[in-house]
C-alpha cells in the first residue's frame, strides 16, 4: 500500500510540474502561442481546462501527502 502511495505521489507530483509549467506567468495559453496580451480577457477552452486540472491535481498531492501521514 505505502509503496503505491509513493508511485502515485510521484505521477501526480510530475502531472503538476507539467500543468503548472504549461501556464505561462501573467499571459496565459493563449501568448504561448502567438496571441496578444492587450486585452483583459478570461481563461476559455484549453486554458480553463489546465487552471482546473491544476487545482484538482494539487489537492489530490496534499490529500496523497496527508495520506502518508497515517499510514
Amino acid at each position: 500500500m505505502k509503496t503505491a502511495l509513493y508511485i502515485l505521489q510521484v505521477v501526480v507530483s510530475l502531472l503538476l510540474i507539467t500543468s503548472i509549467l504549461i501556464q505561462s506567468r501573467g499571459s496565459g495559453l493563449g501568448l504561448a502561442f502567438g496571441g496578444s496580451s492587450a486585452v483583459y480577457r478570461t481563461k476559455r477552452g484549453a486554458e480553463k481546462m489546465i487552471f482546473r486540472a491544476t487545482i484538482v491535481l494539487t489537492i489530490l498531492f496534499m490529500l496523497i501527502s496527508v495520506a502518508h501521514l497515517f499510514i
